[in-house]
């Protein structure tokens, strides 16, 4: 499936920085209060690293996630991806990056109940006008559920439609894979099936891996861990 470290952005050694961070800024409103969730965080990941961002409920570990993937934009700072400034893109611009290069996994799998396995993991290429169904059954294959591709959502069990979810993910052969509490729905078992199967896409193909998770052991088998605590991380 994966020919190097994607198709969106091909970078040589693997020291190289694939994520960098300045001054990041995001605050929500809670009434009249002003809370601020990420407060001037600098970070440098490199190429090819499985991070994993723990903390307390409510550190901003999520909204750290959705800033460096470029779904939630900072108020003040900057994320580079590559070399690439993902803010200072236009919208449709930084859409099709998110698209070629961006790899996200959600906790609640978020997929499409009307449409099969292989529809499901066929509709980033979709998005980007094109047709990747055997791109869709590769990826399916690849978390071990080739045989599941003309089933439904409600016909598999969550640990299975996780592994839809990373197939998804990985189907545009992705340069950075973010996953949002990826386990966090599933039994110990799945969970210890699907930390390996992104372990592995990580160690194969030189993609960049950054996990939010609350549970800390699961944080063990990365290559850093880094703590969110009063929106600065250490």
């Amino acid at each position: 499936m994966w020919t190097g470290a994607g198709r969106g952005v091909h970078l040589g050694g693997v020291s190289e920085v694939m994520i960098e961070t300045r001054n990041l800024h995001r605050s929500y409103k809670i009434g009249k209060k002003s809370i601020e969730v990420l407060h001037g965080i600098d970070l440098s990941i490199s190429r090819g690293e499985k991070v994993f961002l723990c903390g307390p409920s409510g550190a901003g570990k999520t909204t750290l996630l959705y800033t460096l993937a470029g779904l939630e934009p900072p108020e003040q700072g900057s994320v580079h991806i590559a070399g690439t400034d993902l803010y200072s893109l236009g919208r449709k611009e930084q859409a099709e990056f998110r698209n070629k290069s961006i790899g996200y996994i959600f906790q609640n799998y978020y997929l499409l109940p009307e449409l099969t396995a292989v529809e499901n993991v066929a509709v980033p290429g979709a998005i980007a006008g094109e047709n990747r169904t055997e791109a869709a059954l590769s990826a399916l294959e690849r978390v071990g559920l080739r045989d599941r591709a003309d089933h439904l959502p409600a016909e598999m069990s969550g640990g299975e439609q996780q592994r839809v979810a990373i197939a998804r993910a990985i189907v545009n052969e992705p340069t950075v894979l973010f996953a949002d509490e990826p386990t966090g729905n599933l039994d110990s078992n799945t969970s210890g099936e699907i930390m390996k199967i992104l372990l592995e896409l990580a160690d194969e193909h030189g993609v960049t891996l950054i996990v939010v998770t609350h549970d800390r052991s699961l944080a063990e088998v990365g290559d850093r861990t880094l703590i969110i605590k009063d929106g600065k991380v250490s």
